[in-house]
């Protein structure tokens, strides 16, 4: 395809996928319908709730979060350790953080009003390039170019860019940027989006139903799936640690010791069991949190974070220990009320099983 040739083609991009996206858009809760008005808090939270989590998993999420905190007022108010609770499941953890922190300053700097532009929303915390894009094309309707995976994957199909991701995302974004219109910038975003989700999967894309077809520089390869390029994986290192159910007995019944995580780092603010350096090789009982009788359990806990995989193993005790261990004693019953992270409310329950 030649450049005058190309021009007018994606001049026709825009128009095309809306026109799909009219008739074929998704229902999500979170999501305005034709002649609503979009929530601003609504596309904000939806848009960090799905960041690496799929749909499926924050639709009930989402519903349970709204019906508790509906809006930026309620969510300031809230306190920490209740919103990190509700967070449990949906990934990182900076991100409840950094939830909490904007909802304190859209209601403490701009009076319960989301900022509309790109550059106010990303004065908030926690709203990277991304998200605020997406609020402010969304929310607002501001020509904004949202880039997330579904829509790097349709752009690096679009106009077949060979370039391996990462570096290739600049390409994807100056394309996305070319197609991107004036008008309806905001639904043109979730077109793509859906388009992705549902024509212009990472695998076996359906081709034959995709509205851009006859366009698309990917499908004229024969091989729209070889894109986007990506470059060789390089294994996760391997790291270890242990972690620590340390139990005593009280007339109320028993409780176990937990720890709050410092604020930085993995995990971090979280309440959690205790857990000893996590290092290159299985370091057993070290950095138990204190002296007592401990009996490692068969079988170990694996949780893979971004840069590595993280294998722990399962270290008991029960009784009086010596000296009074920092932290807090919590009733074994309701451990479930605690708001512990994933990883460690699973290794509750391999404990629980292995004892």
């Amino acid at each position: 395809m030649d450049a005058k040739s190309a021009s007018i083609a994606d001049t026709l991009i825009a128009p095309l996928l809306l026109d799909w996206y009219d008739r074929h858009r998704r229902d999500l809760p979170w999501r305005a319908r034709p002649g609503e008005t979009p929530d601003p808090y609504r596309v904000w939270l939806s848009e960090v709730m799905l960041q690496q989590t799929t749909v499926a998993t924050v639709r009930p999420r989402f519903a349970a979060w709204i019906a508790r905190w509906p809006d930026f007022e309620s969510l300031a108010a809230a306190p920490d350790d209740e919103v990190m609770a509700a967070w449990a499941g949906l990934g990182y953890y900076a991100r409840a953080r950094n939830l909490l922190r904007a909802a304190k300053a859209v209601v403490a700097d701009h009076g319960g009003t989301f900022p509309r532009t790109e550059a106010e929303l990303r004065t908030l915390p926690g709203l990277g390039a991304y998200t605020a894009a997406a609020v402010a094309a969304i929310a607002f309707g501001e020509r904004a170019v949202v880039v997330d995976a579904n829509v790097e994957r349709v752009g690096a199909r679009l106009f077949a860019i060979a370039t391996p991701l990462p570096a290739g995302r600049a390409a994807i974004r100056v394309a996305a940027d070319a197609v991107t219109p004036e008008r309806r910038a905001g639904d043109f975003a979730q077109a793509l989006m859906d388009l992705g989700s549902a024509i212009c999967t990472p695998k076996k894309p359906r081709c034959l139903l995709c509205p851009l077809q006859a366009h698309c520089a990917g499908f004229a390869t024969g091989a729209p799936e070889a894109f986007p390029v990506k470059a060789a994986k390089k294994a996760r290192p391997k790291r270890y640690g242990t972690i620590f159910w340390l139990e005593r007995e009280r007339a109320r019944g028993p409780e176990v010791l937990l720890v709050r995580r410092p604020d930085k780092g993995l995990l971090g603010g979280m309440r959690a069991l205790p857990t000893g350096p996590w290092v290159d090789e299985a370091p057993l009982l070290e950095g138990a949190p204190a002296l007592a009788s401990w009996r490692l359990l068969a079988g170990t806990v694996e949780h893979g974070f971004t840069h590595f995989t993280l294998e722990l193993a399962l270290a008991v005790a029960t009784g009086p220990a010596q000296g009074e261990p920092p932290g807090e004693w919590w009733p074994v019953d309701a451990l479930a009320t605690a708001g512990l992270p994933t990883l460690f409310a699973r290794a509750a329950a391999a404990i629980a099983e292995g004892r």
